[in-house]
């Protein structure tokens, strides 16, 4: 397949640190969007940001800005929806999805799922880490946690995501289950790449996790 597109998602309520964008939080001299645009950029042919409000808060950081068209904060999904519609525009095949408070993800990030899709009518993969003893111990069989905002997603199912989301799904587990969606294992050592900052405790502790 082709080079896909990337999307961060930004659309989230971010009610754990108060409300307002956690991209534009900064550790290290840098916002957390800032980073996640560093890190993505060089692994796609184009980049976008989903995020809703008034996107001009954005505009020094050059990229388009596309909003959920599904009401009411519908969660991840309607973020993909949005990136998957801008990406057919563009003539795109695919997008793979980063989310814009996690900073620290794999700089492979996208060849390993593109990767994972391989021989897939419709290339869907889920980037996922091993769960630890304590998660484990915690109850449910799997021994994965699947990461819902990284992920590859291809632009020819738009339609039946619309269709679902309209219909009230928002678990995205639950859709790419339903499409015979893969995962892709990354490393979670020395610490979970896909950390995200929710708290100000995270904050903390990704200022920590630069040095």
């Amino acid at each position: 397949m082709t080079k896909p597109l990337g999307v961060i998602l930004a659309g989230g309520l971010a009610t754990r640190m108060g409300g307002g964008d956690k991209g534009l939080l900064n550790i290290g001299g840098q916002s957390l969007l800032s980073r996640v645009i560093d890190r993505l950029s060089p692994q796609v042919a184009g980049l976008a940001l989903n995020a809703n409000g008034d996107p001009d808060r954005f505009a020094d950081l050059g990229l388009p800005v596309v909003a959920d068209s599904i009401e009411g904060f519908a969660g991840p999904l309607a973020g993909v929806l949005a990136g998957l519609d801008w990406a057919a525009e563009q003539g795109a095949e695919a997008i793979v999805t980063a989310a814009a408070d996690t900073p620290f993800f794999p700089t492979d990030l996208v060849d390993r799922l593109v990767a994972a899709s391989a021989g897939q009518a419709h290339p869907l993969v889920l980037a996922t880490t091993p769960r630890t003893g304590d998660e484990l111990k915690s109850g449910g069989r799997s021994r994965v946690n699947r990461h819902p905002t990284f992920g590859l997603w291809p632009v020819a199912l738009r339609d039946d995501l619309r269709a679902a989301l309209n219909d009230g799904l928002r678990k995205v587990v639950l859709w790419t289950d339903a499409h015979e969606g893969r995962e892709a294992l990354f490393d979670a050592s020395p610490f979970d790449p896909f950390f995200n900052v929710n708290t100000p405790e995270d904050l903390a502790r990704a200022e920590r996790l630069l040095t």
